[in-house]
């Protein structure tokens, strides 16, 4: 077992045992399953998550146990079984990989907020930030490429699913599934404080999807410009835009049990 003390010693660690191992298994929440993906992306030795995060959305959309206990053994019986799926993954025109969704507008506003918030702890923190931004709330000047369509408008926020949800449960992106070669795009054009936080709490079971104000497209490839625009992946800072990002399919195997069902697949 090995534990970093820093997100760069982590990451030194899982470059160092990627590909000399049967199984990578990680302990902690999103941000942990992010570092494993720039070591394992493409390669055989899977991924095994253990949560004990903030938002653990990885592990909730892969329909694994929310309990670390419970977790652990959902992950030994997949080892033990062979039980490995391949999951598609975004890699930015940066070289980095991402596994949930990635962001940009209101929503990595909020990731860059909640990042400096030290209370509450957990998911709640997120709400903290969402009301904190909705304070400031004010549209944006996107121009987004969605394969070959070019959209040039104001927008609130564009989120790209790769999984149909992030933030600890909140499904912006509700259609995505990370085993069909493709993402789901949720674009939420200008909107009211009022609106948005109407729309806010209905989140986690896609309440936003069918309002006037959301569109939503599906896509290989996503290119995001807008400025003084941040984006975030799997609740990680990523960078400034502009900022292109494809759908790699297969990229990256997990160990998932037998039987095993989540909202990371399709057909479910």
């Amino acid at each position: 077992m090995h534990a970093g003390a820093s997100p760069s010693e982590s990451a030194d660690l899982l470059a160092a045992v990627a590909g000399s191992c049967d199984a990578v298994v990680v302990l902690g929440g999103d941000g942990i399953v992010h570092l494993a993906l720039q070591a394992l992306a493409l390669g055989q030795t899977p991924l095994g998550i253990i949560p004990a995060g903030t938002g653990n959305d990885m592990v909730d959309v892969l329909g694994l146990p929310a309990d670390p206990m419970s977790a652990a053994d959902a992950v030994l019986a997949a080892l033990d079984a062979g039980s490995v799926r391949r999951l598609d993954l975004g890699r930015t025109d940066t070289g980095r990989w991402w596994a949930t969704v990635l962001c940009a507008g209101f929503d990595s506003a909020v990731n860059e907020r909640a990042d400096r918030l030290r209370w509450p702890r957990g998911p709640h923190r997120y709400d903290v930030a969402i009301v904190a931004e909705i304070v400031r709330l004010a549209p944006r000047r996107f121009r987004v490429e969605i394969d070959d369509v070019t959209l040039d408008l104001a927008a609130t926020l564009v989120a790209v699913g790769n999984a149909p949800q992030y933030g600890g449960g909140k499904r912006m992106t509700p259609e995505a599934r990370m085993d069909d070669g493709e993402f789901a795009v949720t674009i939420v054009g200008p909107v009211s404080r009022m609106t948005l936080a109407r729309l806010a709490p209905t989140l986690p079971r896609a309440g936003h999807i069918g309002h006037p104000a959301v569109h939503t497209y599906t896509a290989t490839s996503v290119r995001l410009e807008a400025p003084s625009t941040l984006a975030y992946a799997d609740g990680e800072r990523i960078g400034p835009l502009p900022l292109s990002t494809t759908c790699i399919a297969g990229a990256l195997p997990v160990l998932v049990p037998p039987g095993t069902v989540g909202r990371a697949f399709s057909g479910s």
